[in-house]
């Protein structure tokens, strides 16, 4: 779909009051289906790839430029990590990338860790793509660590950053020197202070040590190429092709045809996964009440039922009303606690001090278990 106008508006407000020199995000799809497929709306919860052929390009460079007229400051955009290809695709990253900077001006933000991670899951070089790329577009540059499960990289952010991933941002930094680079790590922090330290040491030094090549003369630089208007059936290619890889990520369905049936399976449970993990973060009564154990336990199962569909905040909606209504919460405490979590959410407003609401909102949960 095209960005949503009061999503850009927000976002260029923020980016206004916060003066930010750029705006960021990632090539990718979270979601998929609706009035333009005839499908149910489905949510990936978490960064699936894009396809690498000239249909997604045409839609992806329309919807930066849609971006880039609302934003107040550049936008660069970030290349994913991925657990699978997409059979047919008619371009390489770095040959995608270079034509999505070539038609848009976009600026990029490139992540090496991701290059490593399609490098194990994909057998993609990570030397050919940044040969291809346009490296004067770049905005800056991140680095994350991982870990390697039964032949599969898992771009985590939660381990230190690993020697390959260094070594291809060496590689980077000897052809151009990054205006910035950034460490990325979102949990599982280091019980030592001063592993981080080393960690963003290691980085300063290895692109100290780099020798850039010299930066493209200013006639070099890339001008955008003038927009046309997208024909609708091109969208809608790439809208169906999306909405069927998607169901069978998260609803069962089969697999499309030419995708690796095993690699879609770890992409499956991974998502699963996520929507546990985020779901606990943004409700983390839940856990406390089922136990982290059960609750997982209980959440992957309910996932495996029922695909998401408003986000996780509803998602730990859905989630409880679906262990009430389903009877599958033994304990009677704990079975009166989730009661009344759910109770106190399910309204657009808390329901302390309230209890005829309360009232009312339980007779409703009661006739929808009947």
């Amino acid at each position: 779909e095209r960005p949503d106008e009061q999503r850009l508006a927000d976002l260029a407000a923020r980016a206004e009051a916060l003066g930010a020199p750029l705006v960021t995000e990632h090539i990718a799809f979270v979601r998929a289906g609706g009035e333009r497929t005839a499908s149910p709306l489905l949510e990936a919860g978490h960064l699936l790839p894009v396809p690498r052929t000239r249909d997604a390009l045409d839609v992806l460079c329309e919807n930066v430029r849609i971006a880039q007229d609302a934003l107040p400051v550049p936008l660069a955009v970030e290349n994913i990590a991925a657990l699978f290809g997409w059979p047919g695709e008619e371009l390489s990253e770095g040959q995608f990338l270079y034509e999505l900077v070539e038609r848009t001006g976009v600026r990029l933000l490139i992540d090496v860790a991701n290059l490593h991670t399609n490098h194990v899951n994909r057998g993609e070089d990570p030397a050919k793509a940044l040969d291809e790329l346009p490296v004067e577009a770049i905005a800056y540059v991140h680095v994350a660590g991982g870990f390697e499960r039964d032949g599969v990289w898992h771009d985590s952010h939660a381990h230190p950053v690993p020697r390959p991933v260094l070594d291809i941002l060496s590689d980077l930094a000897s052809r151009v020197t990054p205006p910035g680079v950034l460490l990325e790590r979102d949990e599982n922090f280091p019980d030592d202070e001063g592993e981080l330290g080393r960690e963003v040491a290691a980085i300063r030094e290895t692109v100290a040590a780099a020798t850039p090549a010299p930066a493209p003369s200013p006639s070099a630089a890339t001008t955008p190429v003038p927009g046309v208007p997208l024909e609708e059936p091109v969208r809608e290619r790439v809208a169906l092709a999306q909405a069927a890889l998607l169901s069978s990520l998260v609803a069962g369905t089969p697999a499309p045809e030419g995708f690796d049936r095993v690699r879609l399976a770890v992409q499956s449970r991974a998502l699963a996964g996520k929507r546990a993990d985020v779901v606990a973060k943004v409700a983390p009564e839940l856990p406390g009440i089922l136990g982290r154990d059960a609750y997982r336990t209980a959440f992957l199962a309910y996932a495996g039922r029922r695909p998401m569909t408003g986000g996780y905040r509803r998602d730990a909606l859905d989630f409880a009303e679906d262990l009430l209504i389903g009877q599958r919460v033994d304990e009677p405490f704990a079975r009166k606690q989730l009661t009344d979590w759910w109770l106190e959410r399910s309204g657009p407003a808390p329901l302390a001090g309230r209890p005829v609401t309360r009232a009312l909102r339980a007779a409703r949960f009661a006739l929808r278990r009947g």
